[in-house]
């Protein structure tokens, strides 16, 4: 099982923004010289309280420079705010650049406001996924091609640099609604999934639907699927709850809020789905966190609590919010990420 490390570059309260690149590259520095399999980038705008992470391509690529084993992903990337064709050739750049490490989630996020500041109507989104999509494919194809489609003529493109990989860097796509799981199943599709918005029973009914999806449609294998999760290791279970309970505390108080925001939105599916997620977060007892949520403890709990993911849900990989809510102190979330690098990956490897 891989693990990572999801990345918002998170602006802490009276900090300055270069204090929290700072912050972020030291992350991304400890977690290359202690074996973190990869460091996944947020895509985030608008939101100056909460993340500088609004051109996660240009942080990408100073990664790839800085390091030599660490492998770097979008998580995602939100492909209907920006142009395909460019899109492709910054990603096959920066898949030459770090010599194949480069693995690209895309999505189109469930929330509209980035949308409505881009002036782009968010009912909108999900044609302009699949536009997109198709797009970066036929860009990564090493042959001229035209496109006309609704929201993109393109007439006679040659895209370079070619991605370093062949036929292009691995593609994973966000899975947030049932429906998404077995579309993203037929289509062969590796995914991202959570439990912010869903319990682990769901979750799990959901990936067997991906599975089964994946199966009928006659695809090799049976789909990798990554979990999302906010992770904190201490050196005790007690120590684990007590250091990160404000900061998960805010983290699913956001949540909330911004599933409320949501609902309603013109474009958002399944709008009643997300105002009972907005009433289950801020319902939830912390306790209820700790066991359905979040894994947040010792190293040898955390062995335990992955594995138990690893055999109920069959995941594949592991992206660790290692601050969520991003309270916890700096050198605090180092040594978490020390924890879970020197004592919980390598029962996994």
């Amino acid at each position: 099982m891989e693990f990572g490390m999801f990345m918002e570059f998170g602006t802490r309260h009276g900090a300055s923004e270069q204090e929290a690149f700072t912050e972020g590259f030291s992350l991304v520095d400890a977690a290359e010289c202690w074996g973190l399999d990869g460091a996944w980038l947020a895509e985030l705008h608008f939101n100056p309280g909460r993340s500088v992470l609004s051109s996660p391509i240009t942080i990408a690529s100073s990664i790839a420079t800085r390091t030599k084993s660490l492998k770097i992903g979008m998580a995602v990337y939100v492909l209907p705010l920006n142009n395909p064709i460019r899109i492709a050739e910054e990603v096959a750049t920066i898949d030459q650049i770090s010599e194949g490490r480069f693995e690209l989630g895309i999505g189109r996020s469930g929330f509209p406001r980035a949308y409505d500041v881009y002036g782009i109507p968010y009912d909108q989104s999900r044609a302009r996924f699949d536009e997109a999509l198709e797009i970066l494919i036929k860009c990564w194809s090493s042959s001229e091609f035209s496109y006309d489609g609704e929201f993109y003529k393109i007439s006679n493109a040659h895209p370079t640099p070619q991605p370093y990989q062949k036929p292009h860097p691995p593609i994973r796509i966000a899975a947030t609604t049932p429906e998404t799981f077995i579309r993203l199943g037929e289509q062969g599709w590796p995914i991202f999934v959570g439990l912010r918005g869903m319990d682990i029973s769901e979750l799990s009914s959901n990936i067997n639907a991906y599975r089964k999806a994946w199966s009928d449609s006659e695809h090799p294998g049976q789909g990798k699927v990554s979990l999302r999760i906010p992770v904190y290791a201490a050196d005790t279970d007690a120590d684990a709850a007590d250091q990160a309970y404000d900061s998960i505390s805010s983290y699913f108080g956001r949540m909330g809020t911004l599933y409320r925001e949501a609902a309603g939105s013109s474009g958002i599916d399944a709008t009643e789905l997300r105002d009972n997620r907005a009433d289950r977060l801020a319902t939830m007892s912390y306790e209820e966190m700790l066991d359905t949520k979040v894994a947040f403890g010792s190293p040898g709990s955390l062995i335990e609590k992955f594995k138990h993911l690893e055999d109920i849900l069959g995941v594949n990989g592991i992206v660790a919010e290692l601050n969520p809510g991003g309270l916890i102190p700096s050198e605090k979330v180092l040594k978490s990420l020390k924890l879970i690098t020197h004592n919980v990956m390598p029962n996994f490897k």
